[in-house]
């Protein structure tokens, strides 16, 4: 079973996001700042991790940082969610460490279609 965490701070987001996602049998893990996905994400193993970039405790950017120095997760795959959608910002992110970049507001049906992409790409 692929694992997912979703660290979002808004959660009627986060009830869309896993809502979205339930139809598939992935184990989702959801933490409500940045803080408590840096727990979650010291102490499991994620195939996908879907980040909200602006979150209390630490940014999206922060943790992107973080979790590329833990030597479990240097290869598992970060989406950034953002209502920061200029090139700027979506460069940046990608250059912090992110594999992937998503505009909020996002389409559901476009956000399951690219999760189910990239966890489809790790099998392959």
């Amino acid at each position: 079973m692929k694992r997912i965490l979703l660290a979002e701070d808004e959660e009627v987001l986060r009830m869309l996001v896993v809502d979205t996602l339930e139809e598939y049998d992935y184990r989702i893990d959801e933490a409500a700042d940045g803080g408590e996905a840096l727990e979650y994400i010291e102490s499991n193993h994620y195939d996908l991790i879907l980040l909200d970039y602006m979150m209390p405790v630490y940014t999206g950017l922060e943790l992107i940082e973080k979790i590329r120095t833990l030597e479990n997760h240097k290869q598992t795959k970060i989406l950034m969610l953002s209502a920061k959608s200029q090139k700027d910002e979506q460069e940046k992110v990608l250059k912090a460490g992110a594999d992937y970049f998503m505009a909020k507001p996002f389409s559901p049906l476009d956000l399951s279609e690219l999760v189910v992409r990239i966890l489809n790409e790790n099998n392959e």
